[in-house]
């Protein structure tokens, strides 16, 4: 069974520092690719950020050099460190893995930034 776990989330004020992780399991977690996405109500998921499975990463024009996706393949983890937050970042967080044996989800974790 494939899960993914995000952990990190929570109230932060304009800009502090957050760090997301996601831990998978279930899946060959080196040859997938793996994104951080978010949604706020009654808007379409975005994506911030995506990291292939050889490392190359790219970003939200929002987010580009205040965020960085990272990936641990040993402990099976993506992570995303927020820096600089805005209030314009208070989302649901979602960890994505995504490959051509599957594209699996996580349950979200919210992310508030806020005074």
């Amino acid at each position: 069974q494939v899960q993914l776990v995000e952990s990190g989330g929570g109230l932060v004020q304009p800009g502090g520092s957050l760090r997301l992780s996601c831990a998978a399991s279930g899946i060959i977690f080196r040859v997938h690719a793996m994104g951080w996405y978010r949604q706020v109500p009654g808007k379409q998921r975005e994506l911030v950020a995506h990291i292939t499975s050889g490392g190359s990463t790219n970003y939200a024009d929002s987010v580009k050099g205040r965020f960085t996706i990272s990936r641990d393949n040993a402990k099976n983890t993506v992570y995303l460190q927020m820096n600089s937050l805005k209030p314009e970042d208070t989302a649901v967080y979602y960890c994505n893995a995504s490959s051509r044996w599957g594209d699996y989800w996580g349950q979200g974790t919210q992310v508030t930034v806020s005074s």
